[in-house]
C-alpha cells in the first residue's frame, strides 16, 4: 500500500509515513481515543488531527476507530469536554476549538474515502458541535474559548473559521444548509483580520503569528504582509520554529503548520526547508520528540529533547505536512488541500459590521 501513501522526496519516503502513522496506532487507546502520548490526556481537536494523520499513512481502520469514538464523548448541548483521561472527563469546560474541529476531520475523510455512509454517520455529532460553538460568539465577532472563560482567543478562532467553512462544505454535500454557519464565519472572519486586538493576547505564541493564515482567514497578500515581521522571531534555521518567542525551544507539530501555512500561501521552498529542518525530532519506529531545547539557561540542560516524549499530535502534523507538500514535491493523497481550503467552496462573505444589541453572546 505503500505507493498509495504521501511522500516528500528528499524528506520522507511513503514507507517512512507509513512508520510514523503506525507509531500513532501504538499509543491509540482500545476504546479509539488518541492521547498526548502514553497515559496523557486527550482533547478532540489534537484527537481529530490524528484520526486524520492515521488515515493519510494508510491506518484507516484505526482512523475511523478514533472517528466513531467522538461522538461517545459529546454532551447534549453538542459540546465535548477539554481533556479526557482514560476514557473519563478530567476537564469538563466545553471549548470552542476541540467542538469544531471534529467537521474539519470529516470532511477530510470524505475527501481521502468517499465514504457518503461514514459522512452521514457522524454528521448529527457535526451538526450539534457547531451549533453550539457559534452559540458562543460575542458582538465583535469572536467566539469565546469556554463559556466560563470570557476571551477569545485567536488561534483557536482561527481553527474554529476553518471548521465551519468544513462544517458548511459537508452541509451542502448533504443538502442541509446551515446559513447560520456561514453568518457566524463571515463575523469571525472579519473579527481574526480586521479586529485582532481584540483577542486574548497570546502574541509570545507562534501558533497566534501563523494560525490566522493556517486557518484561512487571512490569505494572498496579507497573510505574506502578517508572516513576514516576526519571521526571524519564531524561525530557527535549521532546526524549526520556537513555541513561544522567549523559549530556546524548537517544537516539531509548530514547525510543521507554519510549513503548511507556507504552503497555503503557495511559499513551497520556505515550507520545505522547515519540514526538513524538524527531522532532527525524528525518532524510533517513525514516532517523532515533541521538541528540541538547543540553548539552556544558566544551570540548565541544552541540546536535549524536552519533553522526553513521542507525541501523536507532532507524528500527526509531519503526515499532513507531507500530504500537504507532496503535491508540489512528491505524492499527495486526495486530502492533501484540507489546509488550503481548496475543496472547501468560496470563504464567507465579509459581512463586517460589529453587532448592535445589548448583550454580549449573539444569539445561536
Amino acid at each position: 500500500m505503500s505507493e498509495q501513501l504521501p511522500y516528500v522526496h528528499g524528506v520522507l519516503t511513503a514507507g517512512e509515513v507509513a512508520e510514523t502513522a503506525a507509531s500513532i496506532a501504538r499509543m491509540q487507546e482500545p476504546c479509539g481515543a488518541i492521547p498526548w502520548t502514553l497515559g496523557e490526556h486527550v482533547d478532540i481537536w489534537n484527537h481529530v488531527e490524528g484520526a486524520m494523520a492515521l488515515l493519510v499513512g494508510g491506518q484507516v481502520e484505526a482512523a475511523e476507530r478514533a472517528f466513531r469514538w467522538v461522538p461517545t464523548m459529546q454532551r447534549d448541548d453538542g459540546s465535548w469536554p477539554m481533556k479526557i483521561v482514560g476514557n473519563e472527563v478530567d476537564d469538563p469546560r466545553g471549548e470552542v476549538n476541540m467542538s469544531a474541529y471534529l467537521a474539519v476531520g470529516l470532511w477530510h475523510h470524505w475527501l481521502v474515502r468517499h465514504d457518503f455512509g461514514f459522512v452521514v454517520e457522524l454528521w448529527p455529532a457535526v451538526r450539534a458541535g457547531l451549533d453550539w460553538v457559534v452559540s458562543q460568539q460575542v458582538r465583535f465577532g469572536g467566539i469565546q474559548w469556554t463559556p466560563v472563560d470570557e476571551f477569545c482567543l485567536l488561534t483557536g478562532n482561527s481553527s474554529v473559521y476553518h471548521s465551519l467553512r468544513a462544517g458548511v462544505a459537508l452541509a451542502e454535500l448533504l443538502g442541509e444548509p446551515q446559513p447560520e454557519w456561514e453568518l457566524a464565519g463571515g463575523r469571525l472572519g472579519h473579527a481574526i483580520r480586521e479586529h485582532p486586538d481584540r483577542f486574548e493576547d497570546k502574541s509570545t505564541y507562534s501558533m497566534d503569528w501563523y494560525y490566522p493564515v493556517l486557518g484561512g482567514a487571512v490569505r494572498g497578500q496579507a497573510a505574506l504582509d502578517l508572516l513576514a515581521p516576526r519571521w526571524d522571531d519564531f524561525v530557527v534555521p535549521g532546526l524549526g520554529i520556537h513555541c513561544v518567542d522567549t523559549n530556546p525551544w524548537v517544537t516539531g507539530a509548530e514547525t510543521c503548520e507554519l510549513a503548511m501555512a507556507l504552503d497555503v500561501v503557495g511559499d513551497h521552498k520556505r515550507a520545505l526547508t522547515l519540514l526538513k529542518d524538524m527531522q532532527h525530532l525524528r525518532g524510533e519506529g517513525g514516532a517523532y520528540w515533541t521538541g528540541w531545547v538547543y540553548r539552556g539557561k544558566p544551570g540548565e540542560p541544552k541540546d536535549v529533547y524536552w519533553p522526553v516524549e513521542h507525541t501523536t499530535y507532532t507524528a500527526a502534523a509531519v503526515i499532513l505536512a507531507v500530504d500537504a507538500l507532496g503535491e508540489t514535491y512528491g505524492h499527495s493523497t486526495p486530502g492533501s488541500g484540507i489546509m488550503r481550503g481548496t475543496s472547501l467552496g468560496p470563504h464567507f462573505a465579509e459581512l463586517a459590521l460589529e453587532c448592535g444589541c445589548e448583550s454580549e453572546r449573539v444569539p445561536g
